[in-house]
């Protein structure tokens, strides 16, 4: 009977992170085929999946070439002069432009792991990623840094602004670092 319970729990470390992969990219890929529903004049019963995600994916890339081969282009720059001097589209623009390219742009931002001692006692530390070095814009002098603390299991996290001697480099590359951070410390490194 133990031998059987083992082999239940081994069943359950083989099965459940497979399922829930697979159950999270099809409910992501039906979310993003609704997005852009497709309907054939004359032919109502016919449907075909992933056209909507194919689509998505033609236009983004369309828009990357077009964005990328004419950067110069005046509409874009007035359709983004627009974004950016519009106060509540600003905001809501500029941070999720950033955000994008923190990850897949040229200035790729989470590269730099740290741990980061966050409280008096020193033997307490976090994980972050150095977001900025230098805040001397904002009044606080070279000796402070922001850092990006992520959470665990979650794609949230917060920024703290640390003294630069409280944050000690880590040897790893920013992806494994963040597969770690995220899995709770699970993942192997």
């Amino acid at each position: 009977m133990k031998k059987l319970g083992s082999y239940f729990f081994q069943g359950l470390l083989f099965v459940v992170p497979s399922v829930v992969t697979v159950y999270v990219v099809i409910q992501a890929v039906v979310w993003m085929d609704n997005l852009l529903p497709i309907h054939f004049p004359g032919i109502d019963d016919l449907r075909l999946p992933g056209v909507g995600i194919l689509i998505i994916l033609a236009v983004i890339t369309l828009m990357g070439y077009v964005g990328t081969r004419f950067v110069r282009n005046p509409f874009f720059i007035m359709f983004e002069g627009i974004l950016e001097r519009t106060p509540l589209l600003k905001v809501i623009y500029s941070s999720v432009k950033d955000l994008i390219e923190a990850f897949v742009g040229e200035k790729k931002r989470f590269n730099q792991p740290v741990l980061v001692t966050v409280n008096q006692n020193p033997s307490v530390q976090r994980i972050g990623f150095i977001t900025e070095n230098d805040l001397s814009q904002l009044g606080l002098g070279q000796e402070k840094m922001a850092v990006y603390l992520p959470f665990s299991y979650g794609f949230n996290g917060q920024l703290v602004i640390v003294e630069a001697n409280h944050v000690q480099n880590i040897n790893a590359s920013g992806t494994e670092m963040m597969k770690f951070v995220i899995s709770g410390g699970v993942t192997e490194i």
